[in-house]
């Protein structure tokens, strides 16, 4: 399998980046649904700073992911993909882009204005602060950063489902050439 994106199929550097930031949302968002219903122990504030930490990851990896798709390319629509679906995967793809690099930044940007000391990523690295501390950017950023993440929700179940749908019913490569090892023939 090559490492670059062809006409035909996503690469492994995409494939791999596009699996490891959806576990690591799925894992973000899990711990964040959890997260004020946890006990306020030494632990809860491991679990803070390992969501915070996580979301960083995120936002560096969707920057490396993107980075990559402008040197690497994309493979072209599946043939046979009716123009309007090509538009709206599209607008769907650049949407998450946009949210996975909204989200992570707005929670960094509510952790700056809610705190005097910044946080250290992974317990290693001091977090430079965005901006001082400020309750209404506070809370602004808070209140984006949770609609922003259910808007992302229904993003990404719009595009499993599409994927899905270009699986079960028009029976085309669509979701095969984004799985680990996946085919590019039809089946």
């Amino acid at each position: 399998m090559s490492l670059k994106n062809t006409p035909a199929t996503w690469g492994s550097v995409s494939k791999t980046l596009h699996w490891l930031i959806a576990l690591l949302i799925l894992a973000l968002g899990v711990v964040g649904l959890v997260m004020d219903e946890l006990p306020k122990t030494p632990k809860y504030f491991w679990v803070f700073t390992a969501h915070k930490s996580i979301g960083i990851t995120v936002l560096a990896l969707v920057a490396l992911r993107l980075l990559w798709r402008l040197y690497a390319g994309a493979p072209r629509p599946v043939p046979g993909t009716p123009s309007w679906q090509e538009r709206i995967a599209s607008l769907t793809h650049w949407l998450l882009y946009i949210l996975m690099f909204a989200i992570p930044l707005s929670g960094w940007l509510y952790d700056s204005a809610s705190s005097l000391r910044p946080f250290k990523l992974f317990g290693l690295v001091e977090m430079p602060k965005l901006v001082g501390q400020n309750e209404q950017l506070r809370e602004l950023s808070h209140e984006f950063h949770e609609l922003g993440f259910w808007v992302l929700i229904l993003l990404v179940v719009a595009h499993a489902g599409a994927a899905f749908f270009h699986h079960i019913y028009q029976r085309d490569a669509t979701l095969r050439r984004m799985l680990p090892g996946g085919a590019t023939t039809p089946h």
